[in-house]
C-alpha cells in the first residue's frame, strides 16, 4: 500500500520542482468538505482546490452528470461537432453573467486560456494595442498572462522577457494606503505617460484579488472604471475565475457594484472540479474575431459542460449564494474574535461571502507583513487535521475557500483546530 513518503519520494523523482506541492499527504477520496489521504488521515478542506469545488468534493448531482454524459461520448471537440451541453451551458452563463446586453460565449480549458481570450477579442473589437492590469492582479501562468499579473514571485521570475504593451496601476487597498482616487490618478497618469487612451485596447481586473490577498475593488472604483472605459472606448474586462459562481454571496462579485462587464473569464468553480474556462461578454464585442479565431481542441468538453451544468442546478436548488452569505458571517465572526485575542498579529478579517481573508501583521501594523506566521501556519494545518491556502502581495494573508456547502459543524469545528494551531504558534 502507498503512502505520503513513498509517493512524495516517487513525485520529486518524475515531476519537475516548478510544479511544487503545498502539503505531502497524497489525496485518495474526497466527500463534500473532506479529504482522506492514502494513509487515512482526515482532514478538513479549506481550500477546495483553490476555489474550485463550491459544491464540494464529488457532489452526488455532479457525478451522477459526468457520468451520463462519459457514456454517451467523451471528446468531438466542439468546433467539429458540437453538442447540445455545450449550447446549453453558454444559454445558462450568458443569462446569469451581470447586466442587460445581448451576450454570447465562447469556452477553453483553463482560466489563462480565457484571459488571453479576452484580451485577444479586445484587441479584434477595437484595433488598439495596450492592455492596463493592476499590481498584486492575478490573471495566470501563460505568457501573456504572466505579463497581465502584478506579483513578481512566484509567478514571473525567470520567466522573462513578457509581451509589450502592457502596463500596471495601484490597486485600491486602505489598509495599504492606497485610495480609489490614488488608483485612479494612476491609470490617468498611465494615459499621459506611456499610452493614449486611443490606444488602450481592455483594461482588466478581479473584483476581489484572489492570489494578490483578498481585497476587495470598492464599488465606486468599479464604477469609475466602467465609466472611464465607456468614455474612451475601452473593453472592461473583470477577471471573476476565483470570485464567481456563488464564491462571494452573489452569483459574480461584480454584481455588488451594479455594472456590467465587456467581457467576463470564468472558471475554476464553474464545474465542480472538471476543466473547462469560459469568456462571456457583450455580442457586438465577443463577435469581432472570425470564424476558427478563437477555440481549442479541448475546450467546452462535453463531460465538464455536464459537469457545469449541474453545478448550477446545485447551486441554485441548495440556495449556495445564501449559504455563502452565512458561511462567511460565520467565519467572519470565529476569525474576529481570534483578532481580538491576537491584535498585535492579526491585522485585518475581511471576506466577501466566502472569500474570508485573515491578514497577518507584526506589532499591529500592515507595514510589518507577518509572512513568517503565515507560512509557519501553513506548515503546520496537516497537523491539525487542515488544508489551508496562503496568498497575498507580500505572503502574510491566510485565505479560506470553504465549500459552500459545507456544514456549520464541520465548519466550527475546523475553526476550532484553526484558533488551536494559531495559539500554538503565536508569539
Amino acid at each position: 500500500m502507498s503512502n505520503n513518503a513513498d509517493l512524495q519520494a516517487r513525485k520529486s523523482a518524475v515531476i519537475a520542482r516548478g510544479q511544487g506541492n503545498v502539503y505531502s499527504s497524497y489525496i485518495e477520496r474526497g466527500e463534500n468538505a473532506e479529504l482522506w489521504d492514502v494513509e487515512g488521515n482526515r482532514f478538513i478542506d479549506f481550500g477546495t482546490g483553490i476555489a474550485v469545488c463550491n459544491t464540494g468534493h464529488s457532489h452526488p448531482k455532479v457525478v451522477a452528470a459526468v457520468k451520463e454524459q462519459i457514456e454517451k461520448f467523451s471528446h468531438t471537440c466542439v468546433m467539429v461537432n458540437p453538442y447540445e451541453v455545450a449550447v446549453e451551458l453558454a444559454e445558462k452563463l450568458t443569462k446569469a453573467a451581470p447586466g442587460d446586453s445581448e451576450k454570447k460565449a465562447i469556452f477553453v480549458s483553463t482560466g489563462a486560456e480565457a484571459v488571453e481570450n479576452c484580451v485577444k477579442i479586445a484587441r479584434a473589437h477595437t484595433g488598439r494595442r495596450g492592455v492596463i492590469a493592476f499590481n498584486g492582479g492575478f490573471h495566470g501562468r501563460t505568457n501573456l498572462t504572466m505579463g497581465l499579473t502584478g506579483k513578481i514571485t512566484p509567478y514571473k521570475n525567470l520567466f522573462g522577457p513578457f509581451p509589450g504593451d502592457i502596463f500596471h496601476a495601484p490597486f485600491p487597498i486602505d489598509v495599504h494606503g492606497i485610495s480609489v482616487k490614488d488608483s485612479l490618478k494612476a491609470v490617468e497618469n498611465l494615459f499621459k505617460v506611456d499610452i493614449a487612451p486611443s490606444d488602450v485596447a481592455a483594461i482588466i481586473l478581479e473584483p476581489v484579488q484572489g492570489e494578490g490577498g483578498f481585497y476587495q475593488a470598492p464599488a465606486e472604483f468599479l464604477q469609475a472604471l466602467r465609466k472611464l472605459c465607456d468614455d474612451h472606448g475601452i473593453v472592461l474586462i473583470c477577471d471573476e475565475i476565483q470570485t464567481g459562481f456563488a464564491r462571494t454571496g452573489k452569483m459574480f462579485s461584480t454584481e455588488y457594484a451594479g455594472i456590467e462587464p465587456d467581457l467576463m473569464t470564468m472558471a475554476k468553480g464553474i464545474a465542480g472540479g472538471f476543466p473547462i474556462a469560459a469568456v462571456v461578454g457583450k455580442s457586438e464585442i465577443m463577435d469581432a474575431p472570425n470564424p476558427g479565431g478563437l477555440g481549442g481542441t479541448y475546450g467546452g468538453s462535453p463531460v465538464a459542460c455536464a459537469a457545469a451544468l449541474a453545478v448550477l442546478d446545485v447551486i441554485e436548488e441548495e440556495k449556495l449564494i445564501d449559504r455563502a452569505n452565512h458561511l462567511g458571517a460565520l467565519f467572519n465572526e470565529r476569525l474576529s474574535a481570534l483578532k481580538a485575542e491576537f491584535p498585535q498579529l492579526i491585522g485585518d478579517v475581511r471576506n466577501q461571502g466566502c472569500m474570508i481573508a485573515l491578514e497577518l501583521v507584526k506589532e499591529g501594523s500592515f507595514e510589518q507583513p507577518n509572512a513568517e506566521l503565515t507560512q509557519a501556519i501553513i506548515g503546520k494545518a496537516q497537523e491539525y487535521g487542515l488544508v489551508l491556502l496562503a496568498c497575498g502581495f507580500y505572503g502574510n494573508v491566510i485565505r479560506f475557500l470553504p465549500a459552500l456547502t459545507m456544514s456549520d459543524e464541520i465548519a466550527n469545528e475546523g475553526l476550532d483546530k484553526f484558533a488551536e494551531l494559531f495559539a500554538s504558534l503565536a508569539k
